[in-house]
């Protein structure tokens, strides 16, 4: 296990430097400028490498880690495979938060009232999911259809305003990071610390979930209130990824799935596991949807599907994976 650990750390560490180095534009004596942040300070490629690449770097590992134990956590609650923020509806409501927020000219994408708007939007499309359900095997039936309605009015809100703001951030919908600055990393940075803080606290409860409701219940806990505490960690992780970089596909799912066949099921590694290979997932998307077709960019949702899905297959099959 430490191994494999390891392992991860350093394929980080090479995604970092990657990072680094690849883009639109090439930065000539780029570890010069990464050791001395204060030579040639008034430079281009001083401006590139620490107001753009390195605050977007540090987003995207931000950002993957927190899609990553979104999913974790989504999953373990559930207990089901297939539950993540989006099929429960939780990134459709940030989405619908955001927009509305926009809209409305009280907030701006990745603010600190992009992110209110979003949490308000996200827990809300996690309750009535939550409350729907009669049983934790019509989660994700209900999360399909909740995310279904929320996706339907964020795209008629789109395209039937005439707001200019709005139209523009259809392709942030698809997933971006072109918006990510050092600010953003005031906000990201202290929500995603306090949501893993506590869904390592809660963790050993979620495996109590794995038993059933009435096993917990025997044992003197409540699976509702468990299940409300981990989906209150999931809306505010989606509401900060989503209001920061747009809706990212696939992630919050694969990342999860890859973290338990190589670590196993327990919840403390997983939130440990899925958050690094959510970083490391997202941080190779970025740097590939910047760097393939330079100077534009592609979606980053559909270079995490196209990596995440074959390591996901494979893996699965090589492991023949059973839910346990």
């Amino acid at each position: 296990m430490k191994l494999r650990f390891s392992l991860i750390v350093i394929a980080l560490n090479i995604a970092v430097v990657a990072s680094l180095l690849l883009g639109a534009t090439q930065v000539e004596n780029i570890w010069r400028y990464l050791f001395n942040p204060g030579f040639d300070s008034a430079s281009t490629n001083h401006l590139i490498l620490w107001e753009i690449r390195i605050p977007r770097i540090l987003v995207a590992l931000l950002i993957g880690a927190a899609l990553g134990l979104a999913g974790a956590i989504a999953q373990s609650a559930a207990n089901n495979p297939l539950a993540d923020p989006a099929i429960l509806g939780t990134s459709a409501g940030a989405s619908l938060g955001v927009v509305s927020g926009v809209l409305l000219n009280l907030a701006d994408v990745g603010s600190v009232l992009a992110v209110f708007f979003a949490t308000i939007g996200a827990l809300f499309a996690t309750a009535l999911t939550f409350t729907w359900a009669r049983s934790v095997g019509a989660l994700i039936i209900i999360g399909i259809g909740t995310s279904a309605l929320f996706s339907a009015i964020v795209g008629l809100l789109i395209t039937a305003t005439n707001n200019p703001e709005i139209r523009s951030i259809s392709f942030w919908s698809l997933g971006s990071l072109a918006l990510a600055t050092s600010d953003s990393l005031l906000i990201i940075t202290p929500v995603f610390l306090v949501c893993f803080f506590f869904a390592f606290k809660i963790a050993p409860q979620l495996d109590l979930l794995s038993l059933g409701d009435i096993s917990v219940r025997h044992l003197g806990l409540s699976a509702k209130a468990i299940r409300l505490k981990a989906f209150l960690i999931i809306g505010l992780l989606v509401a900060v990824s989503v209001s920061t970089v747009g809706s990212i596909s696939f992630l919050a799912l694969a990342a999860p799935h890859i973290a338990r066949i190589l670590f196993g099921g327990k919840s403390r590694i997983l939130t440990i596991a899925s958050s690094l290979i959510g970083a490391l997932i997202l941080l190779v998307g970025d740097t590939i949807a910047r760097s393939v077709l330079p100077p534009y960019e592609l979606p980053i949702g559909l270079i995490t599907s196209l990596l995440g899905a074959p390591i996901l297959i494979l893996l699965v099959r090589k492991a023949a994976l059973t839910w346990k």
